[in-house]
């Protein structure tokens, strides 16, 4: 029997009212921005700026928006729960990672130069 847990989304009627408030004030804020063309430039950008702060704070209010801030501490969290190397560690490893990369450039330009030698100078006899 599988025991895989359930997913349930459960949004209200006021949740999903809050989202469309905020996909409207995101298109409010960019109709805003061209209606108000003949005007300064600052004027223009003050009001996109309002009118998509507003759809960001409704966004936040619905349940989306508390999830999303909710993930975003448990991230903080666990970033914090990271043990990180030290520099000696890190410059050490970068170094490993550089030696590996340069023995495998080389492995790969050897194993080339040999393929193409077989090929062109033995089977083929283009190159005497």
């Amino acid at each position: 029997m599988s025991t895989q847990p359930q997913v349930e989304t459960v949004s209200t009627g006021a949740d999903k009212a809050k989202l469309a408030g905020a996909v409207m004030l995101v298109l409010a804020s960019i109709v805003a921005f061209y209606y108000l063309g003949k005007q300064d430039l600052w004027l223009r950008v003050g009001a996109l700026l309002a009118l998509l702060v507003a759809a960001v704070a409704v966004f936040f209010t619905s349940e989306s928006g508390k999830q999303l801030l909710a993930f975003g501490r448990d991230a903080v969290r666990e970033t914090k729960k990271v043990v990180w190397p030290t520099r000696k560690e890190a410059t050490q490893m970068t170094g490993y990672v550089f030696a590996f990369v340069f023995a495998m450039a080389l492995y790969m330009w050897l194993v080339d130069k040999s393929l193409e030698w077989v090929i062109f100078n033995l089977v083929l006899g283009w190159r005497s």
